[in-house]
């Protein structure tokens, strides 16, 4: 379990032999021997070692100066090994480390626990005092905990045109410096960029989904050719202005709604668990979705529309208020909420089995799991959450729609699944999924390249 070793963000020392095992790190850090440890230097050896460190003094750190940054890092230190020891009886044991663990949304075993706990003992008495704690994390290189959550954020780096994956968990370091925002900032900018760049794609989803049928089959080609013969290039991207917009509204919703969901669900110390992660973030889905439900259905209405039908998003609202009055706006809530439930639960559940099972077997001396791998684990974890929900977004996207096609009529979701069957079977329900798969690589890869760019701008470090 050598993603575990480490329970820490920052790494230090204390107590009286201090400027012993100060003088002892600095010459290891300084390896031309020239009395100084330069940024090189010490970014190298303090990142063997797993203590962060930012931009630093670009002259170089004397004993003296490298002694005061490490004090530092005791303070911190020494607040970690006080908050993981929950009787505080100055050791922790087993049980204090598997808990700590759930709090970060990881459930492991006694066995576990304890193949964890041996790592640091020293002594053998299968508990860790301050000590032991001191030492082990200052001279060891371990996986950061903290690092797992920094490193496998999922719904907020990669976009894939849907909003339904629970919300990333964020470090208490995260929180207290104010990255979480710029972080979500940054993701939705991401998601805009992503859903511009496969806005085609996604048109010809909705196209499929509504005005698709056994009787009207409509091809990838035929169907592209269709709609630019209707409205001309541009017309490839109607619907793509509300659909970027709704991002910024539901991302600010869902992070709150998840917090305050998180501190009702949790057992004594805001302790909370991987069932009650799934429970906080379907119900923080459901609110955001609730807020910003009549956006979804403008979006799909415009995506459809005609040439002149609509100048825009307000003319949309006006129109359909006019029409047909203010629950036009929730048509297609009902299996949009219950859609919820199998794309979270099975996209958290094959990400976090994924992200596990690289851990376990990779992560050594990091919990960053580079590039490709995020990548490839929030892809299948995505596909398969969209597979599992599809026909309820179908039926959705149906129902949103159905106002606006001439001669046809209002049905209920029940009605509409039973009508689907009759007449095109099972696979009537997975109308327009090619195009929707098509745009999933090129969607995580365009929304994951923007969001290190704009994490770069905005200032946020590895």
């Amino acid at each position: 379990m050598s993603l575990v070793r480490k329970l820490v963000f920052t790494d230090s020392h204390c107590a009286s032999d201090a400027p012993k095992t100060y003088e002892e790190l600095f010459e290891k850090l300084d390896t031309n021997k020239d009395g100084k440890v330069d940024v090189a230097e010490l970014k190298e050896g303090l990142s063997a070692l797993g203590i962060a460190f930012g931009k630093g003094d670009a002259q170089g750190l004397d004993i003296n100066e490298f002694s005061k940054y490490l004090k530092e890092h005791e303070k911190k230190l020494l607040l970690t090994f006080k908050s993981l020891d929950k009787n505080n009886d100055g050791r922790i044991d087993y049980m204090e480390i598997k808990q700590s663990l759930a709090d970060l949304g990881m459930d492991i075993s006694k066995e576990e626990a304890e193949k964890i706990l041996q790592t640091i003992d020293v002594d053998g008495t299968m508990t860790v005092d301050w000590n032991e704690w001191r030492e082990h994390f200052l001279f060891n290189t371990a996986t950061n905990l903290q690092d797992i959550i920094r490193y496998w954020k999922h719904s907020t780096v990669l976009d894939i045109g849907d909003s339904l994956t629970i919300p990333d968990e964020f470090t208490e370091e995260e929180k207290t410096t104010g990255v979480w925002w710029k972080q979500l900032a940054a993701g939705a900018m991401a998601g805009a960029v992503s859903r511009t760049g496969t806005a085609p794609l996604d048109r010809m989803k909705v196209f499929m989904q509504v005005h698709g049928s056994k009787t009207n089959k409509i091809s990838l080609v035929g169907g592209f050719k269709q709609m630019i013969k209707e409205g001309g290039v541009s017309s490839l991207w109607r619907g793509n202005g509300t659909n970027v917009l709704k991002i910024a509204p539901e991302t600010a919703i869902k992070f709150m709604a998840y917090e305050q969901y998180k501190k009702m669900l949790s057992s004594e110390g805001g302790k909370v668990q991987t069932h009650e992660r799934f429970i906080a973030g379907s119900l923080a889905g459901a609110t955001a979705q609730t807020a910003i439900y009549p956006m979804e259905v403008m979006k799909t209405r415009l995506t459809l529309r005609k040439t002149g039908q609509y100048s825009g998003m307000f003319d949309c609202a006006k129109k359909i208020l006019k029409k047909e009055g203010m629950k036009a706006f929730y048509k297609g809530y009902v299996p949009n909420i219950l859609g919820i439930i199998p794309y979270a639960g099975i996209d958290l559940a094959v990400y976090e089995s994924l992200k596990n099972a690289w851990l376990a077997r990779y992560a050594k001396d990091t919990a960053n799991p580079g590039i490709l791998v995020l990548l490839a684990c929030g892809t299948i974890s995505s596909t398969c959450g969209q597979l599992a929900s599809y026909p309820l977004a179908l039926i959705r996207t149906r129902m949103q729609a159905a106002a606006s096609i001439e001669g046809s009529e209002q049905v209920t979701m029940n009605h509409l699944v039973k009508k689907i069957l009759e007449k095109e079977g099972f696979f009537g329900l997975y109308r327009g999924i090619l195009p929707n798969f098509m745009k999933v690589i090129p969607a995580v890869s365009i929304s994951y390249v923007v969001y290190e760019y704009m994490r770069t701008g905005l200032g946020i470090s590895k």
